[in-house]
């Protein structure tokens, strides 16, 4: 297998250790991350004066010349699948999808197949230049199986490392259309008595906790407020629906993004999603609630009414802000049309 051979020179006032002296003085446009690093530590693909190197907490001196072998991409072990994709945006170092309901983007033991991932690698093809030494897409983030709407996927270890930078530093905008129960509203006293809960300017509910998982259902997570990590949630009422309201539709962004993050962080306030089958428990529209059979829709929907309709961010490459947005699919649409919501533009 051929490989590419780069001189890394240590140097002045370098860091105690070598992964991270290394992760520093590398050049920014070899794109390789402190992981890949220490992975290639780890394989003997760091050479000093011929010799491998293989602790990455060696201590390394101002000077010093290493020598990093780079494998060429290997070919992952995950199958490539030709599963339509709805492409937002494509080039030589990134892709950005909407993503069914449905569809788990990852492959794990209980969905080996059908992936996210396996499309991504038909579709991408030879285009992909290789992800941590890998020829396979790189996911920064995820979104949850029956969730739909946009996700960006990188095509190169450059990208990658771009955007997870990004993610990591919370940089990157993210809005979700959901439909919840009841109606967030400053005014209630409910709310206002939440741990966690607090109001900003113009009504807008601001959601902050820490998020583990669960300690007795492992599949789930939780609101703790103490050892889980920080999570920031923002939500603005975008229409009430139901006449009287008894649900809404709301406009959701993410300061920080832990797993199940919107859904947590609304079923804590009271406000759970329709269709959440985790979080939602069996709470249901009154049977009262006009128009005719919008309880029944409600309680019929057979996923979280959750979309991420909006996603931006700074392109690895050219350094421009991207901003894509994609519509709400058609079971949401029918969902709000059978809770009564006025015609409209379904974008944030």
């Amino acid at each position: 297998m051929s490989a590419s051979r780069l001189l890394v020179t240590i140097a002045s006032d370098p860091p105690p250790r070598l992964d991270k002296a290394l992760a520093r003085d590398v050049p920014e446009a070899a794109a390789l991350s402190r992981s890949r690093l220490a992975k290639m530590l780890a394989e003997g693909a760091v050479l000093l004066d011929g010799d491998a190197v293989t602790d990455s907490k060696a201590r390394p001196a101002e000077g010093q010349v290493y020598e990093l072998v780079i494998e060429a991409a290997v070919e992952t072990d995950m199958t490539p699948e030709d599963i339509p994709l709805e492409v937002v945006f494509e080039d030589d170092s990134l892709i950005v999808v909407n993503k069914p309901a449905g569809m788990v983007v990852h492959p794990a033991p209980g969905s080996p197949a059908g992936t996210l991932v396996n499309a991504l690698l038909a579709h991408c093809g030879d285009s992909l230049s290789g992800v941590g030494g890998v020829a396979r897409p790189g996911i920064v983030h995820r979104i949850d199986k029956d969730t739909s709407g946009l996700l960006v996927a990188a095509k190169t270890d450059r990208a990658h490392h771009s955007l997870a930078a990004q993610f990591e530093k919370h940089s990157v905008e993210r809005h979700y259309l959901a439909v919840v129960h009841g109606v967030p509203d400053a005014a209630d006293p409910r709310l206002r008595g939440i741990r966690g809960v607090s109001f900003e300017d113009g009504g807008i509910l601001k959601l902050t906790t820490q998020i583990a998982r669960h300690r007795t259902d492992r599949q789930k997570q939780a609101v703790v407020f103490q050892g889980g990590k920080h999570a920031v949630t923002r939500a603005r009422v975008v229409e009430l629906l139901g006449r009287p309201p008894a649900a809404a539709l709301v406009d959701c962004w993410l300061e920080t993004g832990r797993t199940h993050q919107i859904r947590v962080h609304m079923a804590h306030a009271g406000h759970a999603l329709i269709g959440d089958p985790v979080y939602g428990g069996r709470r249901k529209l009154p049977a009262r609630c006009e128009p005719a059979g919008a309880a029944e829709a409600a309680a019929n929907f057979p996923r979280q009414a959750l979309h991420a309709a909006t996603l931006g961010f700074v392109h690895p490459e050219t350094n421009d802000f991207l901003r894509f947005e994609a519509d709400l699919p058609v079971d949401l649409k029918e969902l709000l049309a059978a809770l009564g919501a006025s015609p409209r533009d379904t974008k944030p």
